[in-house]
């Protein structure tokens, strides 16, 4: 077999094999031999696993401090910004008075995410939320036998006390954002 493979693949064959053959023994030497002093493998395993584990828990304190929204478990303005902004959004607020929507209780906070526009509807509770979107076409993000209020497809996003319509051309946008508000609001 070694021969037949030799005439098909004469240099190549030949060159790995040498290459197999010098490397295969020291790095088999390397792997069989003893750790070395037990204490001194111990306490550097302690060090490397201690030192990350102070870095995380001083990174949390950090970020608790730093952030002036509430982490509540619902989701607030504030929230939504920090989660859009993480995830790789350029938010832009709209300065215009937000225009109130057919079919919901509470005035959107809509933000321009570059070409495309996310109004944002942040209810006191999830079940206020709910109580709107029972009344909603979520294909159209009207009311129910009403015609369609936006010019482009909207895409309906639901989280908790969370409510966003996104008007986008892109479905890539669509999936991302949806991915981003989908995952919940930020836990206490």
């Amino acid at each position: 077999m070694a021969r037949f493979l030799a005439r098909i693949f004469p240099f190549s064959f030949r060159m790995k094999m040498r290459m197999i053959l010098r490397v295969l023994p020291p790095l088999l030497a390397a792997c069989s031999r003893g750790g070395g002093d037990p204490e001194v493998s111990k306490s550097s395993t302690f060090a490397a696993v201690s030192q990350p584990v102070a870095v995380a828990s001083a990174a949390s304190a950090s970020s608790t401090t730093k952030s002036a929204c509430p982490r509540t478990g619902q989701w607030a303005l504030c929230s939504v910004e920090q989660r859009l902004v993480r995830s790789g959004f350029v938010v832009a607020p709209v300065k215009d008075k937000p225009v109130r929507r057919p079919g919901f209780s509470v005035p959107p906070a809509v933000y321009q995410l570059g070409h495309s526009r996310l109004e944002v509807f942040v209810y006191q509770s999830p079940t206020a939320a709910a109580a709107d979107v029972a009344h909603l076409d979520t294909l159209t993000s009207s009311p129910r036998g009403a015609r369609r209020t936006y010019v482009t497809a909207p895409t309906f996003i639901r989280s908790g006390n969370l409510l966003a319509v996104l008007l986008t051309d892109s479905p890539v946008q669509a999936d991302r954002l949806s991915l981003a508000l989908t995952a919940g609001a930020p836990q206490p």
